[in-house]
């Protein structure tokens, strides 16, 4: 039987995207929080894969190299997580480049708008909060938001703030489906859906965005997550067996004060499940 049990946590956010702490200290935090299989997941960066790996080692987790790519998809915006691929290939790394390269522009314009709105400073403010500032980010702006003391937490910006049909909400044109799949399976890892529930699809757009991941070569889909509540555990565990897919775990943690769920606090997978890592053994980096 496959081992669902396994406290595997295969999303979370350091710095080098949009967390606030830095590699070394996830790997200590998911390690004093029982964590056993690790994954860094930074959006559509892998610049911190060799840290996390050698402070995951150092912890005695075993890793799992991985990145979150943002895709467009039927309007939307969808998240492809990438686990166990080769961290130096030059075409993931390419292909991430160019999808990073579009957020200085789209947070210039973000701050213009929101400097329309009465909020000046955005855009400096933002940066102080960026880790990379090739990936300023909506996240970096709803902190300096709150740091000004505008809106109380991170969940009140997103409510008035940096969403369609509110001041500061730029869309962006990101990687293709087809492109992140194949950059992350050509660099011998797995394709993952990310979270499936956030994205607010029709059922006939979610039963296409896993079509064509399917048809492209993706193998899981995030089944037990942060962003999903108990009921969507069963909901998206029948889709992953309805096309055949591989089961993933992980909080989606950015930080100690901003996230619901921390370091492997997840519930198990479902037992009728094959978890990702079942087929991704040799790609494991064991501590």
């Amino acid at each position: 039987m496959p081992n669902t049990y396994l406290n595997a946590d295969l999303h979370c956010h350091s710095v080098v995207s949009d967390g606030t702490l830095t590699p070394e200290q996830l790997a200590r935090r998911a390690a004093d929080r029982g964590v056993q299989l690790w994954a860094l997941t930074d959006h559509d960066e892998v610049g911190g894969q060799h840290r996390a790996a050698q402070a995951a080692h150092a912890c005695g987790l075993d890793y799992l190299t991985g990145t979150e790519i943002s895709v467009s998809f039927a309007g939307h915006t969808v998240h492809i997580v990438g686990l166990g691929f080769d961290a130096d290939d030059a075409q993931l790394s390419q292909g991430l480049y160019e999808t990073r390269n579009g957020r200085g522009p789209r947070a210039k314009e973000m701050a213009r708008q929101l400097e329309l709105a009465g909020i000046a400073g955005s855009y400096e403010g933002a940066l102080r909060h960026a880790g990379n500032p090739e990936l300023i980010s909506r996240t970096h702006f709803a902190r300096y938001l709150v740091e000004s003391g505008i809106c109380s937490d991170t969940y009140e910006v997103f409510r008035r703030f940096l969403t369609e049909g509110h001041p500061g909400y730029v869309p962006h044109v990101w990687a293709s489906l087809r492109d992140a799949v194949h950059w992350i399976t050509d660099a011998g890892g797995m394709a993952v859906i990310a979270h499936p529930a956030r994205y607010g699809l029709t059922a006939n757009e979610e039963y296409a965005l896993f079509s064509e991941f399917k048809q492209h070569g993706g193998q899981g889909v995030e089944v037990v997550t942060g962003s999903h509540h108990p009921h969507e555990y069963a909901i998206y565990a029948d889709m992953a067996q309805e096309f055949g897919l591989a089961a993933s775990r992980g909080s989606d943690f950015h930080s100690p004060e901003e996230s619901h769920t921390d370091l492997g606090d997840l519930p198990p997978l479902p037992a009728r499940l094959t978890p990702v890592w079942e087929l991704l053994q040799e790609r494991i980096q064991r501590a």
